[in-house]
């Protein structure tokens, strides 16, 4: 008489969730969904703090010019078209929303990438993914320094007896894509770490890479700070340098504890044979 085979025990935990971290492309394409709406949503929240706070940002980054105009010189902002005023608002307002709800969006980058990784891998990076945060805003605090430098520089080719009125939405983009390039470079690390926590990139083939790291570096400084003054350049360049090579030697560190948990035929083809 045949017997039945007992149903194997199933690998699913609470949830229905791959206690591995291993999901399906549907559950992480629903995951995505997830996440970008959440962080949509807090950056539209942001973006209504961003229209009452409009005024004085926008006084803030118009700062350099108003000390232009107080030295004497003829330049000023220029809102050309009827609707640029309003349309920039809302431009901006979605900018600082960005910034005000970065905390929620960069914990949805993270939040995407966890379910991947085991507890121990959660707890290993969790501290390095908490300075993801003050990293960014450090980035965003950088740029406000280098920005009126830029301005002084450029506007000084201007002849004497000409003036300088510059377009509104010319001037409030070249300040927004700064402000956003100097945070998203702060922020590479932080993601380089979050893809080799899910086996995406090694350490030793970023490591191997790490003149291409320098000279991207030192290019971004360079276009971020144009000016004649070859310090600012190293003072952008130095941090962001350091934070990559920290980032590098976390990488490392992880996959050397995860080649130690790896049985001695991990690396091994299915035709190859084991030293066993």
């Amino acid at each position: 008489m045949a017997t039945e085979t007992p149903p194997r025990p199933s690998r699913k935990g609470r949830g229905g969730k791959d206690p591995e971290g291993r999901m399906p492309l549907r559950a992480h394409l629903l995951e995505l969904r997830k996440r970008v709406v959440l962080a949509g949503v807090a950056v539209l929240l942001g973006a209504v703090a961003g229209w009452f706070l409009y005024d004085p940002v926008l006084n803030y980054i118009t700062a350099p010019i108003q000390r232009l105009q107080d030295a004497g010189q003829d330049i000023a902002i220029n809102f050309v078209g009827v609707g640029t005023a309003f349309d920039l608002k809302i431009k901006m307002s979605i900018w600082i929303g960005v910034i005000i709800s970065s905390p929620m969006w960069i914990y949805q980058l993270w939040a995407f990438i966890t379910p991947g990784l085991t507890k121990k891998e959660r707890r290993y990076a969790l501290g390095f993914v908490a300075a993801a945060v003050p990293l960014f805003l450090a980035g965003v605090w950088l740029s406000s320094l280098f920005i009126p430098n830029v301005v002084t520089f450029f506007t000084a080719f201007t002849p004497v007896d000409g003036a300088n009125y510059i377009a509104a939405d010319v001037y409030l983009g070249f300040v927004m894509r700064t402000v956003l390039a100097f945070g998203a470079a702060f922020l590479l690390p932080v993601v380089l770490v979050g893809l080799n926590l899910a086996g995406l990139v090694s350490g030793r083939a970023v490591l191997k890479a790490w003149r291409w790291v320098t000279v991207l570096c030192f290019t971004f400084a360079a276009i971020a700070t144009p000016t004649p003054d070859i310090l600012a350049m190293f003072m952008l360049a130095t941090p962001m340098m350091l934070l990559f090579g920290v980032a590098i030697a976390i990488c490392m560190a992880n996959d050397k504890r995860r080649a130690k948990g790896e049985p001695q035929y991990a690396g091994l083809s299915d035709d190859e044979a084991s030293a066993l």
